[in-house]
């Protein structure tokens, strides 16, 4: 799990160092696979990056939308699950653990969407769940 863990964290990051890479060249190939990291990467911070250089280039491209609300369908229903499955005594850095272990793809898209306040977020998430 740890190794698949790791890589899923690599690619994220290397998406986003490779939209950053694609900016010192201009041509079709570029533009294409940027156009597709804006439309399709579900990391909200890589999506921005794809943006912010196709714009620069004088691409017409829109910018990307933030999604309100669950980014990811049943979120609530898997920290649940999480959180019932650690002791009753947890405190909330073993849940975000267990969650960044069991679910690195919802920990990678909240934390991009989130920036910041990202463990504040995640911390006030994993107080309001009940584990009846």
């Amino acid at each position: 799990m740890e190794n698949n863990e790791t890589q899923q964290e690599f690619a994220e990051v290397a998406r986003l160092a490779a939209v950053n890479d694609l900016g010192a060249w201009k041509n079709q190939q570029t533009i294409d696979l940027l156009t597709h990291r804006l439309n399709n990467d579900t990391v909200y911070a890589v999506q921005e990056a794809a943006y912010r250089k196709l714009q620069e280039w004088g691409e017409n491209v829109q910018p990307p939308l933030r999604k309100e609300g669950e980014l990811v369908k049943g979120l609530t229903k898997i920290l649940v699950r999480i959180k019932k499955s650690l002791p009753a005594d947890h405190t909330y850095n073993d849940f975000r653990e267990k969650l960044h272990k069991m679910r690195v793809d919802i920990y990678d898209v909240y934390e991009g969407d989130k920036g910041a306040e990202f463990d504040q977020w995640l911390e006030q998430k994993w107080a309001s769940l009940s584990t009846r």
